[in-house]
């Protein structure tokens, strides 16, 4: 009896699922042509030697998910990434074996805009989590102004006028 209890805690944990995924930010703004990083975070096992690893992380759109970034058994796999990602997106390896997956996106587009889904399977378990990043538009910057030539003159007739009275002044005594 205590084996079959034993047996059933061991098959629950397994089937429920001890593996997390949690999105470091829920929301992420940003303004167009600047870069971001993305960020999720997993549970590793430091106690095993975890051989499987693969993550996909996508854009959902109405469409169809557009792949940002994928990684199959430790090989990042370009293949299946969405042109509109393609240069633009470098995973970083050191964080990786820390269990934190950030994704560098350079150049951002006010397309880039939308939900994000980062889906990783290890041989220990499974998870999904999202984040939305909203890109808005690179203001438009005005046109630098032109120095006031009128407001120059102005200081340098008073300046002209302040030292004639100073000469006189010292002149007449």
């Amino acid at each position: 009896m205590i084996c079959r209890i034993l047996l059933l805690i061991s098959l629950t944990s397994c089937v429920c699922g001890t593996f997390v995924l949690n999105v470091t930010e829920t929301s992420y703004q940003a303004e167009e042509n600047h870069n971001i990083t993305l960020e999720w975070m997993f549970t590793t096992k430091t106690d095993s030697s975890s051989t499987v690893l693969i993550i996909i992380c996508q854009l959902l759109t109405d469409v169809k998910p557009l792949v940002l970034y994928h990684l199959y058994e430790g090989v990042e796999d370009s293949e299946f990434q969405d042109g509109q990602f393609a240069g633009r997106v470098q995973c970083d390896k050191d964080a990786l074996r820390e269990g934190q997956i950030r994704l560098h996106v350079s150049r951002i587009r006010t397309d880039d805009s939308g939900l994000y889904l980062c889906e990783v399977r290890t041989d220990y378990g499974w998870n999904r989590g999202k984040g939305r990043l909203n890109v808005t538009a690179a203001r438009d910057w005005p046109e630098p102004e032109t120095p006031n030539t009128a407001s120059r003159e102005r200081i340098g007739l008073y300046c002209v006028l302040g030292l004639t009275a100073a000469a006189i002044s010292v002149l007449a005594v």
